[in-house]
């Protein structure tokens, strides 16, 4: 399997982040070109591949993930102010096409993480 997935853990919650909404681009001509807007399901995963392998090709990618609004939706800005504000953006780099690259995110209104995933 090649190509790119994700996934949302609210760490806050102790649950999958269900609802996030997450932008997806592409590095073209040195500049940022949105390729399409997913949103992750009741498990925290999108429904479609971020990336499918046909797709793939080597080059940078962005994934940015809506946090603040993820957590204004749970009422959390009410109560206190937010650490992680707006987007959380994760840059990385596709060189082999044929192997898989899973980009979760990890977070809390106060932290965010991530990691190359299998």
């Amino acid at each position: 399997m090649a190509g790119i997935s994700t996934h949302v853990l609210d760490n806050h919650g102790g649950r999958p982040g269900a609802g996030m909404r997450i932008d997806f681009s592409m590095r073209r001509d040195g500049r940022w070109q949105l390729v399409k807007t997913l949103r992750t399901n009741a498990d925290g995963r999108t429904d479609e591949p971020v990336l499918s392998a046909d797709a793939a090709q080597p080059g940078e990618y962005e994934l940015s993930f809506h946090v603040a609004e993820f957590y204004e939706r749970q009422g959390l800005r009410a109560d206190e102010a937010l650490f992680v504000d707006q987007t959380v953006p994760v840059r990385f780099a596709i060189a082999d096409v044929q192997q898989h690259y899973h980009v979760p995110l990890l977070c809390t209104p106060w932290s965010a993480s991530t990691y190359r995933g299998s």
